[in-house]
C-alpha cells in the first residue's frame, strides 16, 4: 500500500483574458497548493472507494479518469477532506496524486481531466493561463490564510456564463469572477459580510466560489485556517 497527499489548490487571483472560438475562457491566475488536504491509498486491485462523503460516486470521479489516463490499474482509497463544491479542486487533487503516482507528468495531457487538473499535478504555487493547462511555478510563498466555505456550492459553467451576459465585468478584489458569482448565487454575500466582520479584512473569492478567504489567521466558529505548501516531490 502506498499513501498519497492530494492537497487543495486556492485561486488567490483570477482574471480573465479572453474567450476562445470555441467558448471556453482564457485565464490568468495564481494558484497556491494548501496544507488541507485528502488522503489516498494506493493498492493492487480495482475500484476506488470514498471514505468521509456519502454522497460521492465512487465509480463516477477524476480518479478513474487518472488511472485510465495514466494506464494503471489500482484500488484507490480516498479520505475526503477538502469540501467538495467549494472551488478548492477536491477531485483534480485527487486525481493528480494519481497521476504523479503512476509517473504521468503530461500537464498539458492531464487537462483533459478538467481544468484544475494541471496545476495540481504540478503544485506549489504558480501562474496558471490558457483555460487551465499553462502552469508556470512560481516561487513558494510560506502563507497563513483563514477560509469560510458556505455550504453551499457554485457551478462554474453558470458563473462563467453569467460573466459573459454581464458583459464581462473586471472584478474589484483580482478575481474577475466575483461579480458574476454574486449574482448567481446571491447567499455569497452574507459570507463574504461575515468573515470580513470577524476578520476585520477585506475577503476574497476563491475562483467562481463558493469559498471566502483572507490573509492571516482568524481561527473561530466555520473559519478554517491553512499554510501554503511547496509543489509535491515527482515520483523518481
Amino acid at each position: 500500500m502506498v499513501a498519497l497527499t492530494a492537497p487543495a489548490k486556492l485561486t488567490l487571483s483570477l482574471r480573465i483574458a479572453g474567450v476562445r472560438d470555441d467558448g471556453y475562457h482564457l485565464i490568468d491566475a495564481e494558484m497556491v497548493s494548501l496544507d488541507l488536504a485528502d488522503a489516498l491509498e494506493v493498492e493492487p486491485g480495482r475500484g476506488v472507494v470514498v471514505i468521509g462523503r456519502n454522497d460521492i460516486d465512487p465509480g463516477d470521479n477524476l480518479i478513474t479518469g487518472a488511472l485510465a489516463l495514466a494506464g494503471v490499474n489500482a484500488r484507490v482509497t480516498v479520505t475526503k477532506r477538502i469540501p467538495p463544491g467549494a472551488g478548492l479542486g477536491g477531485g483534480s487533487a485527487d486525481a493528480a496524486a494519481i497521476l504523479r503516482w503512476a509517473g504521468y507528468a503530461d500537464v498539458r495531457g492531464a487537462a483533459q481531466l478538467g481544468a484544475d487538473v494541471p496545476f495540481c499535478l504540478v503544485g506549489g504555487r504558480a501562474r496558471v493561463q490558457g483555460i487551465g493547462e499553462l502552469v508556470q511555478p512560481l516561487e513558494h510563498i510560506p502563507r497563513t490564510l483563514t477560509l469560510l466555505i458556505p455550504p453551499f456550492g457554485c457551478s462554474t459553467p453558470a458563473v462563467y456564463r453569467r460573466w459573459d451576459e454581464m458583459g464581462g465585468p473586471k472584478g474589484a478584489n483580482g478575481n474577475d469572477l466575483e461579480p458574476a458569482a454574486l449574482e448567481v448565487e446571491p447567499r455569497l454575500g452574507d459570507y463574504r459580510r461575515a468573515l470580513e466582520q470577524a476578520t476585520g479584512q477585506v475577503a476574497r473569492l476563491a475562483g467562481s466560489g463558493s469559498t471566502w478567504f483572507v490573509e492571516g489567521a482568524y481561527p473561530g466558529e466555520g473559519r478554517i485556517v491553512v499554510g501554503t505548501v511547496p509543489a509535491q516531490p515527482q515520483p523518481s
